[in-house]
């Protein structure tokens, strides 16, 4: 628990600072500030810091990136993370693109819950955004459902002017293939796509322009441990999320997380560059009381609420901090 009373158990694990495709919202067109191998967090030094969170009460685990599928040997990572005594939920954020070649690996390693980013079904405009190709996402996306994930999600990042014309085809999309899909406020947490009053889209104005459409029941039901509002479409069948972390006044009340950035920072909000670094009690060697200690100390650091509504700028792009 936080010294304002949140309980804190969830931990986001970011285990690459890269993409395998270019992300407009994260990168620059020629970014090349990568972090030096060596600074990467090896998956012994990930594992200690599992087993130090959940010996403070942690339960839950979210592995991001960047991109997580592209680092060798994340699925022996997510078979030891699933069998780590205290684990409850491992969950997986992914932009999809590898999900063809190894859904079926993971699904075997023990993971049931997935993320897949979505930003667009229009294949041009899904370029324009993610500098990507569509086709293997989708094509990931209908195999982690006939696999049998017991919890996929679609998350979609608004942005006013390239993709807010999409939302009835993810809309349809989404219910065509029972997934919840999550329709997530651009925030300032990229170095390119800064917030602007262009480009941004909020959650509200949506909820709007979803009422005009069809009618919206609210589901007390739980689709995950994080920060959305649920909706059930009743003519399309579509179960929706909304996350607003700037629209929603009350955001930072329910935040239960932290974050561990890949190069060993732990940050206990998205939205404030207070981190602690880990690597002290990671290297030479590992030390657990020291692990425990740096731990506790950023928990209670941990602010009331984030920075994005006080012009704040971001010092990382995304990718560093994890999605």
């Amino acid at each position: 628990m936080d010294s304002f009373g949140r309980t804190v158990d969830y931990l986001r694990i970011s285990i690459t600072d890269r993409c395998n495709e270019r992300c407009l919202y994260c990168l620059p067109e020629n970014y090349a500030d990568w972090l030096p191998r060596g600074e990467i967090l090896a998956y012994d030094e990930l594992l200690a810091i599992v087993g130090a969170t959940t010996a403070l009460g942690f339960k839950r685990f979210r592995v991001t990136g960047g991109e997580p599928l592209i680092r060798p040997g994340v699925v022996e990572f997510i078979r030891d993370l699933v069998a780590t005594p205290g684990v409850e939920s491992v969950l997986l954020t992914t932009n999809g693109t590898r999900l063809p070649q190894l859904a079926q690996p993971l699904f075997d390693a023990g993971l049931r819950r997935i993320n897949i980013s979505l930003d667009a079904l229009d294949p041009a405009i899904y370029r324009t955004i993610t500098n990507g190709d569509l086709a293997p996402v989708l094509e990931g996306i209908k195999l982690v459902k006939e696999i049998g994930f017991e919890s996929v999600k679609l998350n979609t990042v608004l942005m006013r002017g390239k993709n807010d014309g999409e939302v009835f085809r993810l809309l349809d999309f989404a219910a065509e293939h029972d997934i919840a899909i999550r329709f997530i406020e651009l925030m300032p947490v990229s170095l390119t796509e800064m917030l602007s009053e262009k480009n941004f889209f909020p959650v509200t104005e949506l909820f709007a322009k979803l009422q005009r459409e069809d009618e919206l029941e609210p589901l007390m039901e739980s689709f995950g441990f994080g920060p959305a509002k649920y909706y059930r479409l009743k003519k399309r069948g579509a179960t929706v999320g909304l996350i607003g972390a700037l629209s929603d006044l009350h955001f930072c009340e329910r935040c239960n997380k932290m974050r561990l950035t890949c190069d060993g920072k732990l940050r206990p909000c998205l939205g404030n560059h207070l981190e602690t670094d880990l690597k002290p009690a990671l290297r030479p060697k590992i030390d657990a009381t020291l692990l425990s200690t740096l731990v506790c100390s950023t928990l209670v650091q941990k602010p009331a609420e984030h920075l994005f509504r006080e012009n704040y700028q971001p010092q990382r792009v995304m990718t560093a901090i994890g999605g």
